[in-house]
C-alpha cells in the first residue's frame, strides 16, 4: 500500500469520525433549541405546573426527604388532631401523619398509573398498526372488538377487569390499561392509515422498500407522535381510575397510603375531621391538573409549529 493511498484512508477516516461528531453535536443543539422554545412557551401556570411535577418527582424518588413520620404507624396519642405545626396535613383515625401518607402514597399512585399507560399504549399501538397495515378481515376484527370495548365506560370496564384477575395495586393498573387499549388502538390506527397514503411512503415502496421495512421506519415513526400525546393525557385519566378503583376497595388494600384508599378512609370522618379528605382529593385534582396542563402546552406548541 503506497504513503498516498495511506494518507487517504486516515483522511476519509478523520472525515468520518467528523461528520458523527457533527452529527451528535447538530442532535445536541437540535434538542437544545426544542427545550429552549418549549421553556419560551411556558406561562406562569405552566411553571406552576412544573413545580408541581417536580415536588411529585420528589416524593416519587425521595419520599424519606419530605416527610419523616412512620406512613403506617400511628400515634394514639395525636388521634384525629387537626393540622398543626407538628402535623401539617393532621392526622387519621389511628394517629398517622396524613403528610407522610400522602407523600409515600404518591409513588405506588404513580407507579400504578404508569403501568395502566404502558399496558394501554403498548397493547393498542400493536393493535392499530396491525389493523391498520393489514387490512381487510384483519382490520375489520380488530375495529368491531375497539368498537364494542369504546362502548362500554372505561371504569365500569375497568372494574369487571379487576374483579376477574383479583383485587390489588398491580391489578388495578392492569385493569385501567385495558380499558383504555381501545383509545389507543383507534388513534394508532387512523394515523397509520393516513401516514401509509403519503407520498414519501408510497416511494419508499415504488424504489424496492419491503413492506415490513417501510412500515417500520416511515409509517410507524411518523404516526406514533400522536399516541404519545394521547398517553400524556391518559395518564392524568388513569390516576383518576386507579384512586376510584382504591376508593371502592377494589385496589391497594389497607393500610397501603394510595391517594384513592386515603380518601375512602377519611369519608367516614368527613364531618368531624373534613382534612382526611380534603388534602388527598386536592393531592389527586392538582397531580392530574398538572400533567394535563403541560401536555395540552406541549401539543399546542408543536402544532403551532
Amino acid at each position: 500500500m503506497t504513503a498516498e493511498a495511506t494518507l487517504t484512508q486516515k483522511q476519509r477516516a478523520r472525515n468520518r469520525d467528523s461528520r458523527g461528531q457533527g452529527d451528535g453535536s447538530g442532535r445536541r443543539a437540535a434538542i437544545a433549541a426544542s427545550l429552549a422554545g418549549l421553556a419560551r412557551r411556558l406561562g406562569w401556570v405552566d411553571w406552576i405546573a412544573v413545580a408541581l411535577l417536580l415536588l411529585l418527582l420528589a416524593a416519587l424518588v425521595a419520599p424519606g426527604l419530605l416527610a419523616h413520620d412512620d406512613p403506617l404507624t400511628g400515634d394514639q396519642a395525636n388521634v384525629l388532631a387537626a393540622p398543626s405545626a407538628q402535623h401539617w396535613l393532621g392526622t387519621d383515625y389511628l394517629g398517622r401523619d396524613l403528610w407522610s401518607r400522602i407523600v409515600f402514597g404518591t409513588g405506588r399512585t404513580l407507579l400504578g398509573s404508569a403501568v395502566a399507560v404502558i399496558v394501554g399504549l403498548g397493547v393498542g399501538t400493536l393493535l392499530g398498526l396491525i389493523a391498520a397495515s393489514a387490512g381487510g378481515f384483519t382490520d375489520a376484527v380488530i375495529s368491531r372488538i375497539v368498537d364494542a370495548l369504546l362502548s362500554i365506560p372505561g371504569l365500569l370496564l375497568a372494574m369487571v377487569v379487576v374483579v376477574s384477575l383479583g383485587f390489588g395495586s398491580l391489578n388495578a393498573a392492569i385493569a385501567v390499561g385495558v380499558s383504555s387499549v381501545a383509545t389507543f388502538t383507534r388513534v394508532m390506527r387512523s394515523q397509520v392509515l393516513t401516514v401509509k397514503n403519503l407520498p414519501f411512503v408510497e416511494a419508499s415502496g415504488h424504489i424496492g422498500g419491503r413492506p415490513g421495512y417501510v412500515l417500520w421506519r416511515h409509517v410507524f415513526p411518523n404516526s406514533f407522535s400522536a399516541v404519545l400525546s394521547l398517553a400524556a393525557l391518559q395518564f392524568g385519566t388513569a390516576i383518576l381510575w386507579i384512586s376510584a378503583l382504591s376508593f371502592l376497595g377494589y385496589g391497594a388494600p389497607p393500610p397501603e397510603p394510595e391517594w384513592g384508599l386515603l380518601v375512602s378512609e377519611g369519608r367516614q370522618y368527613i364531618t368531624s375531621s373534613p382534612w382526611l379528605v380534603v388534602f388527598p382529593s386536592i393531592a389527586i385534582a392538582l397531580t392530574v391538573w398538572a400533567i394535563n396542563q403541560l401536555s395540552n402546552t406541549a401539543r399546542n406548541g408543536r402544532n403551532r409549529d
